[in-house]
């Protein structure tokens, strides 16, 4: 070899990343995540499940559904006390209302209420926009580009931040924005990647790396190499 060629440092952290995806896959197969019939559908139950379990949320959105509010138009025109009746499965229904009035207005006013547009929209100001939205935070905007529009952004939630600050990808406080950036930095830049390693991750979080961590029988022990969680 000449000494001018120099091979490529190895990524040991995006090798890393995708043992235990891989692992992951293979013991909870495809998640198939967001559920939903629609984008909109899709962005709606984002905002919906925030500080909530999901069955809660799933219960809202077939009531938005039933009263036929899973279209951008309709539900800009219901005022937000109509509206916070038939969320109320979801828990706060006052304030989810004015959140998913707000996101579905400017999803109107941005787009024409449909996400295909947003697929073509430059990430990082689009990402800036709906985080100025009333009541989007990071994770759910995030939720929201890479579920509802396909971009290729990692929704790094707690479950996603506990089990990699476990196995030393992160430190242990590490926040959300932090946890983002390595993993989009190692990985990819594919939303399919990201929507299954997300959709993962929540599964062995809630499985195994709860508070307490539950090590025997989770698909990740091989990566401790005998040592046990940080954290």
């Amino acid at each position: 070899m000449s000494p001018s060629i120099r091979l490529a440092p190895r990524d040991r952290v995006k090798a890393r990343l995708l043992r235990l995806y891989r692992a992951l896959e293979r013991r909870y197969g495809p998640q198939r995540w967001w559920p939903g019939r629609t984008p909109y559908e899709v962005a709606l139950g984002a905002v919906l499940t925030q500080h909530t379990a999901w069955p809660s949320a799933a219960r809202a959105v077939a009531a938005l559904r039933a009263a036929g509010l899973l279209r951008p138009r309709r539900l800009a025109a219901t005022r937000a006390p109509a509206l916070a009746r038939v969320i109320r499965p979801a828990g706060t229904p006052r304030l989810k209302a004015r959140r998913l009035l707000a996101l579905t207005r400017w999803l109107l006013l941005r787009a024409g209420g449909r996400f295909a547009p947003l697929a073509r929209l430059p990430l990082g100001p689009l990402r800036r926009e709906l985080l100025a939205v009333q009541g989007l935070g990071p994770e759910t905007t995030d939720a929201i580009l890479l579920y509802a529009a396909g971009r290729p952004v990692f929704v790094a939630d707690a479950y996603a931040r506990r089990v990699l600050a476990r196995h030393r990808l992160l430190g242990r406080r590490a926040g959300y924005a932090e946890a983002r950036r390595v993993v989009e930095a190692h990985l990819p830049s594919d939303p399919a990647l990201f929507n299954e390693l997300h959709a993962l991750l929540v599964a062995v979080g809630k499985a195994h790396c709860r508070t307490r961590p539950r090590c025997d029988g989770c698909p990740l022990r091989f990566d401790l190499r005998g040592r046990p969680p940080a954290g």
